[in-house]
């Protein structure tokens, strides 16, 4: 009787850990495609969908030092004062815990500034909150591939 009961304990085990493992991997997914789609919303200026995606208290970090508020960055895609030709993403690395996660990546960015059109190799950090079962942009910062 009691094998049979160690035998029970160590596939209820087994099982859950196969479906927490399960989860992890198909919220990674779904924050990769939310990554994604923001960067595509940057290019496309969707400034409806980059304020959805991202959250008031944002912190956007650039390669240059020069960081934007949500309001910034929203204003600054409005106005032309910068904007994306291209973003993207290579090697993503995702780190889950609880309703935080960072996502970690390698990019190449096209975009104009003031005119001036510039391409950059970036290493890209972005923190990223779960709020109401969705996954918005916290905080980034970017430093320049030497």
């Amino acid at each position: 009787m009691k094998l049979k009961g160690m035998k029970f304990l160590i596939l209820i085990l087994l099982l859950t850990s196969s479906i927490t493992g399960f989860a992890q991997s198909v919220n990674e997914e779904k924050l990769t495609t939310t990554v994604k789609e923001f960067h595509q919303a940057l290019v496309q200026k969707n400034t409806i969908s980059i304020n959805q995606q991202t959250d008031k208290a944002l912190s956007y970090g650039h390669s240059n030092g020069w960081v934007e508020t949500k309001a910034n960055m929203i204003k600054d895609l409005e106005t032309g004062y910068i904007s994306y030709q291209q973003i993207k993403e290579d090697s993503i690395s995702i780190i889950i815990n609880g309703d935080m996660a960072n996502v970690r990546f390698l990019s190449d960015v096209t975009a104009t500034m003031k005119g001036t059109r510039n391409s950059f190799r970036l290493r890209v950090l972005e923190v990223w909150v779960k709020k109401s079962k969705r996954w918005v942009l916290f905080a980034r910062q970017a430093v320049k591939i030497q």
